[in-house]
């Protein structure tokens, strides 16, 4: 019987957890194949099956749900342990992960961090660009950014940057050839560069002005999932655009796309970082969150 590694019981935590050797192992920044054998050397060592194993999906047994049962505490109580000597340090060390949708990691979340790793350079942080609705804690992160709307009531959250707006924008080739828009509902008659979410879900373009609103679903022959591709597509002239103004401010001022219906103003929330109300935060993430708000 082989040894039992203590470090094999926090990866057994994390496959059920993560719901699977892939992505516990991206969590790890190890292969899959490494998760699995430390998964098989404690199940070995322990002499009972902890996992149940199908080709779409890992679940925990009767025996290893027990085992989660006494272990999840056991295991809180030694990273609680860990952090409190880090607070004995001179700077705070450790990973910060963060989820984010696209567009508040690329304007807002990436350039402070940047900044806060000049600040404290013992601290890792990690930022995965993610427009899906997920549980932060399910997946391993420390913090999401999310708009307002979208937050969970046991969340606490800052507000994160300043007031959103959309820009609606076209090459002036395409406006040449296709003439412009007057108002939203012009826009039905034009092709649109569309989006779809992770999930499926396709984007609607929302307006208001003068307390009018109007929601349109945009039509279009292409469909894209990112920003940065919706960006490319509006300055090849391959339809109109509907973006993130701060993707396409510079665009705007040199010329190379312009913008329509300036005057109809979309009600958008903020980003907001949150984090969770009930869970240890580590000195890494404490220092983090204080740099966020006082920035």
């Amino acid at each position: 019987m082989r040894p039992l590694r203590l470090d094999s019981l926090e990866i057994f935590e994390d496959v059920v957890r993560c719901g699977g050797f892939r992505a516990a192992a991206l969590g790890r920044g190890v292969s899959s194949s490494a998760i699995s054998q430390s998964i098989s050397v404690l199940e070995e060592a322990l002499g009972i099956r902890l996992l149940n194993r199908t080709t779409r999906s890992v679940a925990p047994t009767e025996a290893g749900e027990k085992l989660l049962e006494r272990l999840r505490p056991a295991l809180y109580d030694i990273r609680t342990a860990i952090d409190d000597l880090n607070q004995l340090r001179d700077r705070p060390s450790g990973t910060v992960r963060i989820n984010a949708p696209g567009p508040a990691a690329d304007h807002i979340l990436c350039p402070l961090a940047f900044e806060f790793m000049k600040i404290y350079p013992d601290v890792n942080v990690e930022i995965v660009s993610d427009a899906a609705i997920i549980d932060i804690v399910e997946q391993g992160f420390d913090a999401g950014v999310r708009f307002g709307n979208q937050l969970a009531q046991d969340m606490i959250a800052m507000p994160l940057g300043p007031a959103l707006r959309y820009a609606i924008v076209a090459s002036p080739d395409y406006l040449r050839s296709r003439g412009r828009p007057g108002s939203p509902r012009d826009l039905l008659q034009h092709d649109c560069i569309r989006r779809r979410f992770p999930g499926g879900t396709m984007v609607t373009w929302k307006f208001e002005r003068e307390g009018e609103e109007v929601e349109i679903t945009p039509k279009g022959r292409l469909t894209l999932s990112s920003a940065h591709q919706e960006r490319q597509a509006a300055l090849a002239g391959s339809g109109i655009a509907h973006l993130f103004e701060d993707y396409v401010r510079d665009d705007v001022e040199q010329g190379r796309v312009i913008e329509l219906l300036s005057d109809w103003k979309q009600k958008l929330p903020s980003w907001y970082l949150y984090y969770p109300s009930r869970r240890h935060t580590s000195a890494a993430v404490r220092a983090f969150l204080g740099y966020i708000r006082n920035q």
